[in-house]
């Protein structure tokens, strides 16, 4: 798969911009990256998509923008001349998609029946929009048309919100999804820009679904993990199941039979999408131990550990 999809799929989200006003442009996209998400569709809804896309694209270099609502060449050329990444559709134009074929840039076009995707199949393509998503049948649909399609991928967009986005995301056919309650209309009218980066904060925080797992606690000897399980099992009145190296209490508490990972111990974190979990906190400023990564049979990131401890503990993430 491109580069540039890829990368789609390590945001999991792709805010959908409505912009009436270029010189909005600059703040939103400020807020955006300030809320975890440097990347953006800019529909051709607007007189005011091409400046708005250039403003992006030159402001914060490192944001991946593309361009929506692309229903002609002339507006896929006048996008990728303002520095669009990619082409998004809302339905399948084969003159768009061979023109974005032959410049070189991805496009992601609009599909809704098994016809539509066959042909988007015969031109070459290995992802396809669902739109409207919700409106159209939502995953329930998306997973019935995509059996006998094994080979595409899929970003839904239309009716996506907070509340669905993780259902969606799950079914490992999807790459991101289109979403534009971080960026509704009203706010980017107000110019509630803080609003619009709180909402971006919570929508990758949603996404990933961090949940503490458990506790684990660094002991002398197995003698001395034996002792401290059982005051451990008495206080919260769980039973302590013993293993190879380690002590469960509960699903809490963990308690190493000799010091392990971590000057006092570790701290498991599960998340919804390991992958996506890495891209995020690497851009936050946190380096991963790739040695200590872990893989299941099917070659998937099961396991991973933050290079650096935090407070003496050494932190994992776990995919859920």
């Amino acid at each position: 798969m491109n580069q540039i999809l890829e990368q789609l799929g390590t945001y999991g989200i792709v805010p959908v911009v409505v912009l009436q006003d270029a010189a909005k442009a600059e703040p939103l996209a400020e807020a955006l990256c300030k809320g975890g998400l440097a990347c953006a569709e800019v529909t051709f809804r607007t007189d005011a998509a091409e400046e708005s896309i250039r403003i992006m694209s030159e402001k914060f270099p490192e944001m991946l923008v593309g361009a929506g609502t692309v229903l002609t060449i002339e507006q896929a050329d006048r996008a990728v001349k303002a520095g669009a990444k990619f082409i998004v559709s809302p339905g399948l134009n084969p003159e768009v998609v061979k023109w974005c074929q032959a410049h070189e840039v991805p496009v992601i076009p609009g599909i809704v029946t098994p016809t539509e995707m066959e042909q988007a199949i015969g031109l070459g393509l290995t992802m396809v929009k669902f739109f409207p998503a919700e409106p159209a049948g939502g995953l329930k649909y998306i997973r019935a048309i995509a059996a006998p399609y094994t080979m595409m991928k899929f970003m839904p967009t239309g009716g996506i919100n907070a509340k669905n986005l993780t259902n969606y995301l799950d079914f490992k056919k999807i790459i991101a999804c289109g979403g534009s309650w971080m960026v509704n209309k009203d706010m980017i009218a107000a110019k509630d820009w803080a609003g619009i980066t709180a909402l971006t904060k919570e929508a990758v925080a949603t996404m990933l679904g961090f949940k503490l797992l458990h506790v684990g606690v660094n002991n002398a000897s197995e003698e001395v993990a034996s002792t401290e399980s059982a005051k451990f099992a008495t206080l919260l009145g769980q039973d302590v199941k013993v293993g190879n190296s380690s002590m469960f209490v509960g699903s809490l508490i963990e308690m190493m039979k000799n010091p392990g990972r971590g000057t006092h111990g570790h701290i498991c974190i599960q998340t919804n999408y390991l992958d996506r979990a890495i891209y995020h906190l690497e851009k936050r400023g946190f380096a991963f131990d790739e040695s200590s990564f872990k893989y299941n049979d099917k070659g998937e990131l099961t396991v991973a550990y933050l290079k650096d401890e935090i407070a003496g503990f050494a932190v994992h993430f776990n995919q859920k």
